[in-house]
């Protein structure tokens, strides 16, 4: 524990910092593309129609049930194999917005099924369409009940990002690898970004909870009132 030397990696902070960033872009493009999907498969999971809810329940159970790292393997060979050559960042995009997708319709299908029935009512009452109901009745409210669970899962997912490195993405853990190869300070190395992932993580949770109270102004009232 004497010999510590973080200066290696140190030395290359630029190479930590640009990782920083690709695994933050990965993060929150993925969170907007996984949440639209998720949004969507929800609605489909619940509609009328019985081919589309047997599919958005495939996809659901398909992605919760498989590792990430198996996933991303089948996205990067897959699209390879049609003869789609695309680089490891755009593959890495691809497959962590399908894996938040499911999660992220599981979870939203939980919040349109935690919408009182007579809202629902109210609303087809006063000549409301389908999807004027799904938008101003069950999506607004829906997100807001899922937020704390939403905002888990995202952090979760800019963890996950970490994967990506196994197909050559060069985010925070790929980076991380590289230097500790080549200064041979795998301690030090991944010291330092275990700490960077603990900030990242914070910084994330802050972000979503600003982004909460400017979306949801009654968490703005309730928390003047605290």
């Amino acid at each position: 524990m004497g010999n510590l030397n973080f200066s290696v990696v140190l030395d290359r902070w630029d190479m930590v910092v640009h990782g920083m960033y690709l695994t933050m872009q990965l993060t929150v493009l993925a969170t907007i593309f996984g949440f639209t999907l998720g949004t969507f498969c929800a609605i489909g999971k619940r509609g009328r129609n019985k081919r589309l809810r047997k599919l958005c329940s495939a996809y659901i159970e398909a992605i919760r049930n498989t590792p990430f790292l198996v996933q991303i393997f089948l996205v990067y060979f897959g699209l390879s194999s049609l003869g789609l050559s695309l680089n490891a960042i755009t593959v890495s995009l691809i497959a962590l917005t399908i894996n938040v997708g499911a999660y992220s319709a599981e979870i939203m299908r939980a919040g349109f099924d935690s919408i009182e029935k007579q809202q629902l009512e109210a609303a087809v009452s006063l000549g409301l369409g389908r999807w004027q109901i799904y938008w101003h009745v069950i999506l607004k409210q829906a997100m807001e009940r899922m937020y704390p669970a939403l905002t888990s899962q995202f952090v979760l997912l800019m963890l996950a990002s970490s994967i990506c490195s196994q197909i050559s993405a060069e985010e925070l853990t790929a980076v991380a690898n590289f230097i500790q190869s080549d200064t041979y300070r795998p301690f030090e190395t991944y010291i330092v970004v275990g700490g960077l992932y603990i900030f990242l993580s914070v910084l994330l949770r802050v972000a979503f909870w600003i982004f909460g109270l400017v979306l949801f102004p009654r968490r703005r009232n309730v928390l003047a009132l605290t």
